[in-house]
């Protein structure tokens, strides 16, 4: 089974595009599915949206009564997906705004089948790219980038920010268990969760691929939701949280392994 997470804030007009080609992605790949929506106090007609999409496709819709962020939105909908998910499962976190088209959704499954943990689909890999983002955006996203790769290096990635992802369920039951509620733990920084999903599931040993894929912001029907400068402060409070050096992140979690892999006291 695959499952698609999208957390939506003010999407009545993307979702109805979106969605059809959720479902003839699915059906390409010959696969169950289920779409899991977190409606995130959206103020707009996404609630009669959904409840009319909800009729022809297997649409699941978590309510926010008000806006509390991405961060919430998207440990609800992974707390969801563990509950209805089991070995073998898929689980696919999309943008629900029809920047992300899902006709990239094939060769990210086939790899997350073939045993990778995480697959992003990746504006940088080779075949990548993005249409409709402006200069000043580029530039920012780029210094991002360069500011993840050096402070959290993971192995072969190039691509930080990108919330098209396909993680392998095993992967995300093991996140919960380790971390519980802190899985995202900066809930209230603007989109750092998506970087700090990638960092605690590389403490816990997952493993990392990339496919290419072409970000559509021509297609962005409204205006981006991302306050840059929260997210930016966000980043850095979570890389002074990872490097700290009295308990951070990377420490308790060597801590952690350490203590694992000791072997055991002598029964006298």
């Amino acid at each position: 089974m695959i499952v698609i997470l999208l957390p939506a804030y003010n999407e009545a007009v993307a979702l109805p595009r979106l969605i059809p080609k959720l479902s003839e992605a699915t059906s390409e790949l010959g696969a169950d599915f289920r779409i899991l929506v977190c409606n995130d106090g959206s103020t707009d007609q996404t609630a009669e949206t959904l409840e009319r999409l909800a009729e022809e496709y297997p649409i699941e819709v978590i309510t926010h009564s008000y806006n509390r962020g991405l961060g919430e939105s998207v440990r609800d909908l992974i707390e969801r997906a563990v509950e209805i998910t089991g070995p073998g499962d898929l689980v696919v976190r999309m943008d629900c705004d029809d920047t992300h088209e899902p006709k990239y959704m094939a060769k990210m499954v086939h790899r997350a089948a073939s045993g990778c943990d995480v697959v992003i689909a990746s504006r940088f890999a080779d075949g990548g790219g993005q249409r409709g983002v402006n200069r000043y955006r580029r530039f920012v996203s780029l210094m991002a980038t360069r500011f993840m790769q050096t402070l959290f290096p993971i192995q072969g990635l190039r691509e930080y920010t990108s919330g098209f992802r396909v993680y392998r369920a095993e992967i995300l039951h093991s996140a919960l268990e380790t971390y519980g509620n802190n899985f995202i733990q900066l809930k209230g920084l603007g989109f750092t969760c998506t970087l700090e999903k990638l960092v605690k599931l590389k403490l816990i040993g997952a493993t990392f691929g990339e496919e290419p894929f072409v970000l559509r912001y021509d297609q962005k029907p409204g205006e981006s939701k991302m306050v840059t400068s929260v997210t930016t402060f966000g980043y850095f409070t979570m890389a002074l949280l990872y490097h700290w050096p009295w308990g951070g992140w990377k420490a308790a979690r060597r801590g952690a392994t350490s203590t694992l892999s000791a072997p055991n006291d002598p029964v006298i």
